[in-house]
This record gives C-alpha cells, sequence and structure tokens, in this order.
C-alpha cells in the first residue's frame, strides 16, 4: 500500500472513531434535534461539517506548528472555547430548573442562522477535534502529498461527521423517541448541562 494510502486510510479510520464516541457535537446535535425540530438538527449538523472543514483546512496550513510555536494562542483559543463549552452547560441547567425546554437554534429566519452558529462554534471548541487537527491529522498527512490529495482528505472527513451526525438527528426525531424525549426533557437537559460543563472545565485545565 501506497504511502498516500496508508496516510488516508489512517486518518479516516481514527477519525471515524472520534466521530462516533459521544461528545460536544453529539450533544449539540441531540439536544436541537430533540428540543426543537430535525431541521434544527441538521442546521446543527452543517455547522458541524463546517467546523471540521475549517479544522483540517487549517491543519494542513500547519495550526499544529503555529500552536506548538505560539503557546499563548493555543491556551487563549482553548480558553475560548472551554468558555462556550460552558456556556451552553449552564443555559441547558437554567432550563431544566426552571421547568422550560432550552431552545438552541432552529426555525426560520435568524433562529436558523443560530442554529448553525451554534454547530459550528461547538465543533471548533470541541477537545475532541482540536486534538486530533493538530496532532495526528498534521503529523499524519505527508508535506508533499498533492493539493488533491489534501482536498480529498478533508472532503471526507467532512462527510463521515456530516453523515453520521446528521443520522443522529434523523434517529432522535422519529415519533416515538420525541414522545420519550417529552417525558425525560428536564433530566435530559439537566445531564446535557453538566457534561458541557464537565467537558469545558476539562478543556480549561488541560496542560
Amino acid at each position: 500500500m501506497s504511502t498516500l494510502a496508508t496516510s488516508f486510510a489512517t486518518v479516516t479510520g481514527i477519525w471515524t472513531v472520534v466521530v462516533l464516541t459521544p461528545g460536544p457535537n453529539f450533544l449539540a446535535t441531540a439536544q436541537s434535534s430533540l428540543a426543537r425540530s430535525r431541521r434544527a438538527g441538521l442546521l446543527v449538523v452543517a455547522g458541524i461539517a463546517a467546523g471540521t472543514a475549517i479544522w483540517g483546512i487549517a491543519s494542513l496550513f500547519g495550526l499544529g506548528l503555529l500552536f506548538q510555536a505560539a503557546g499563548d494562542l493555543y491556551r487563549i483559543v482553548r480558553w475560548a472555547g472551554a468558555a462556550y463549552l460552558i456556556y451552553v452547560g449552564a443555559r441547558l441547567l437554567l432550563s431544566a430548573r426552571s421547568a422550560s425546554n432550552i431552545r438552541i437554534g432552529a426555525g426560520p429566519g435568524l433562529e436558523g442562522v443560530r442554529a448553525f452558529r451554534h454547530g459550528l462554534v461547538t465543533d471548533l471548541s470541541n477537545p475532541k477535534a482540536a486534538v486530533f487537527f493538530t496532532s495526528l491529522f498534521a503529523v499524519t498527512v505527508p508535506p508533499t502529498a498533492p493539493i488533491w490529495f489534501d482536498a480529498a482528505l478533508v472532503g471526507v472527513v467532512t462527510a463521515i461527521a456530516a453523515l453520521w451526525y446528521s443520522l443522529v438527528a434523523c434517529a432522535l426525531t422519529v415519533a416515538p423517541v420525541v414522545v420519550l424525549y417529552r417525558r425525560l426533557s428536564l433530566a435530559i437537559a439537566a445531564v446535557a448541562g453538566l457534561i458541557f460543563i464537565g467537558l469545558g472545565v476539562r478543556l480549561a485545565t488541560e496542560r
């Protein structure tokens, strides 16, 4: 197997495992789909896909090396991401406490933009994506790889994320799941809020 084929298989294989492991992106997709609608969830997924593409392109341009050379810049980015995750978690906890469902995004007009933005910012602040794209992705892709290879790899990892989270959004908006969510919505919001806050604290305190 050629070097390019090995690199492609390694990156896409590990990325698939990363995507399938529940984290902030999964929670954002699930919460928006359940609390609002399938359209809401899919708009969040579109934001996640855009964030994944940004991570991939930035990594190919040496984002990992930049963060290594400018430690303060990496800390600022990490703290900003942590603050956003904690903010989302706090909103979810407050919604559970006030006995009303959180409405993160979706709907016509501006709310649709908000849903997309929520997915985008969640992905850009996702610690799993940060670690993957600034380390393994950056060192696994050969620096001499042709531009078509880089474009194909970014396209495939973006498609993997979009496909999985779209399936999540669709699966969680079938009638039986929606009925179950309505019964457990406050508990789900509380648990999701605690997880978001925990991820944010972890991201802020990691070295």
